[in-house]
């Protein structure tokens, strides 16, 4: 198909789902990567497979699977969903007991099979696969140093800096990757796997989730428990921050390499990332968006007659504000799944309009309806301001916006693929001047303490219950300024 047929901003790649970047229809926040494991199962290709569907929500651009038999590498990379990557043939052709599986975020300007994952190297002791979830904030630094130190970059992704820091280490394969997590500065989980070994890390403040499961004999990791629950294992623990699994013939390992930082994990993953099923640091995500919900009504409760989520990650939180208040919680608001993250218009007129071919409103609903739209953030304010009108569209009488997170006022440096600060509506306007930008009759958003709140249980003796929101309130638990050479988002 011809990109000249097609208005500018609605394709920007080659392939479905390749670089949306801010060219989608919605301004939402896009996900990270997802990660997944296997040690040790005859049918670690599989296991993956079903395992990196369950994770599709992180990332839709790419997916890709590399096993070892103990000799050899097998590996598959291809862009789309997990279900059009892989097959029947294409995964029986994956053989060993051991794998490593990733799935990739639609991003902007570095899409394409170069930079889908697992990345595959050939070094002194053989075969090399990483595959990680996160960003590393001096990756430039680290890149600029080994070029001028002879190294030669084959992609843009954070993911290949660490392969040739091990590359270029004297010691072997463990010693050389505990030197080489200690350089990084970000938030990043890892899988590294030769022929025979499989190491997995977090970073010192455990900004990005990863956990450790069984399923028999065999070990499983895993960016989220969903997950877990798809190819039923079981969930042992969340890999710590600052450590290091060593997997190889003589079983499982734990180690650091290095001491622990401040306890960071990103409060996104709680508010929207992850799926409601599955579980972080023991707490369940659907019942934790509930308490997000509830605790907005107590600080923040309107009279109306109809409560709605914006679907799906505000759903949990809608239920919860409505069982908080005695408004009647209703479906107000319909997704269509089958749209993907990006479509063809025939006119650029028709943008605008596009958004309901994701999204509409249910006018039997709403209709003459004082309407509380629980949502769970606000980036740019031009989702906010599109749903609000089609809920205005359907005949609401009033748009009551309630956000189920403090204001987003700055960016992300440890994996979220966030704009630029000043595209960030609520840094450079009150709550007040964003109410009337999108067309709401009133804007509240959850304190940061009604947040932690809801959240609850995860480190009580750490700042902030062991989250980070730096995106909420700019205390960032790493060093983030590398004298211009530093990066934010997400680039694995």
């Amino acid at each position: 198909m011809s990109h000249e047929l097609i208005p500018e901003g609605l394709w920007t790649g080659d392939y479905y789902n390749e670089g949306t970047g801010q060219s989608d229809i919605f301004d939402t926040l896009k996900e990270e990567c997802g990660v997944f494991g296997v040690f040790g199962h005859p049918d670690a290709a599989s296991l993956s497979y079903y395992g990196l569907h369950a994770l599709q929500h992180r990332g839709e651009e790419s997916a890709g699977i590399c096993v070892a038999d103990g000799e050899h590498f097998n590996y598959h990379r291809g862009m789309g969903l997990v279900k059009e990557v892989f097959d029947k043939d294409r995964l029986e052709s994956l053989q060993g007991s051991m794998s490593i599986g990733h799935v990739r975020y639609s991003t902007s300007g570095d899409s394409g099979l170069t930079n889908a994952q697992p990345l595959v190297f050939k070094y002194r002791e053989g075969n090399l696969a990483i595959a990680t979830n996160g960003n590393i904030v001096n990756e430039p630094k680290l890149r600029r140093e080994l070029e001028m130190e002879g190294s030669i970059f084959q992609t843009t992704s954070d993911t290949e800096v660490i392969a040739h820091l091990i590359a270029r280490s004297p010691k072997d394969f463990v010693e050389a990757a505990k030197d080489a997590l200690q350089r990084l500065v970000g938030g990043f989980a890892f899988l590294l796997m030769t022929n025979d070994k499989l190491l997995v890390a977090s970073d010192p403040n455990g900004l990005r989730p990863l956990t450790l499961g069984r399923l028999g004999d065999a070990y499983i990791f895993t960016s989220e428990t969903c997950a877990l629950e798809v190819i039923g294992a079981e969930a042992i623990r969340d890999v710590a921050p600052g450590e290091l699994l060593i997997l190889d013939r003589n079983g499982l390992r734990e180690e650091r390499y290095t001491e622990p930082g401040r306890k960071a994990l990103c409060a996104m993953e709680y508010i929207y990332f992850s799926r409601p099923d599955s579980d972080l640091n023991g707490s369940n995500l659907h019942s934790a968006r509930k308490r997000m919900g509830s605790k907005m009504a107590l600080e923040s409760f309107i009279d109306a007659d109809v409560v709605t989520g914006v679907p799906d990650s505000s759903i949990s939180a809608a239920i919860g504000y409505a069982e908080q208040t005695g408004i009647p919680y209703e479906l107000g608001l319909i997704k269509n799944k089958y749209t993907g993250r990006t479509f063809i218009q025939p006119s650029q007129e028709l943008r605008e309009q596009g958004v309901k071919m994701k999204l509409s409103a249910v006018r039997r609903v709403v209709e003459g309806k004082r309407v509380v739209m629980i949502d769970d953030s606000i980036v740019r304010g031009t989702t906010s301001r599109r749903i609000v009108n089609l809920l205005r569209e359907a005949g609401a009488a009033e748009v009551h916006v309630r956000i189920t997170s403090p204001p987003f006022k700055n960016p992300c440096f440890y994996g979220i693929d966030t704009p630029d600060r000043r595209e960030l509506i609520a840094s450079e306007k009150s709550i007040e001047e964003i109410r009337r930008e999108i067309n709401a009759d009133s804007l509240s958003f959850l304190s940061p303490e009604g947040l932690i709140s809801a959240i609850g249980g995860y480190d009580e003796h750490s700042p902030k219950g062991g989250l980070c929101m730096a995106c909420f309130d700019n205390d960032y638990p790493t060093q983030i300024d590398f004298n211009g050479e530093e990066k934010m988002g997400c680039s694995c």
